[in-house]
């Protein structure tokens, strides 16, 4: 069964950084393109960054632009978001996703999702 597990997240202050993680198994990283999504409480799912499966390929909601980096590492069959100037707004729990393709939509054909692990900004 394949798995993906989110790791990294926690309470932060604002301005602060996070990393979070998403290990697979049962599953080869790179055969898919991956993304990160988040939903904050009383809101819907939205995408924040995917990276694509050949050439990783980025793109980012604008509202983490500059601030969150996506990144892989298929020898690990790991993916994680480098998050930066974390603020009030970012508190979320936050989910991995293998997609179909990755896009400037970000949201495409989700294949699998993890379980997802809680961000909370908050001085």
């Amino acid at each position: 069964q394949v798995q993906l597990v989110e790791s990294g997240g926690g309470v932060i202050q604002p301005g602060g950084s996070l990393r979070l993680s998403c290990a697979t198994s049962r599953f080869t990283l790179d055969h898919y393109a991956m993304g990160w999504y988040r939903q904050a409480p009383g809101k819907e799912r939205e995408g924040v960054s995917c990276i694509s499966r050949v050439d990783s390929t980025t793109y980012y909601a604008d509202f983490v632009k500059d601030r969150f980096t996506i990144s892989r590492d298929n020898a690990k069959n790991t993916l994680y978001l480098q998050m930066n100037s974390l603020k009030p707004d970012d508190t979320a729990v936050y989910y991995c996703a293998a997609i179909a393709y990755c896009s400037a939509s970000i949201w495409t054909t989700v294949e699998y999702w993890g379980q997802g692990t809680q961000v909370t900004v908050s001085s």
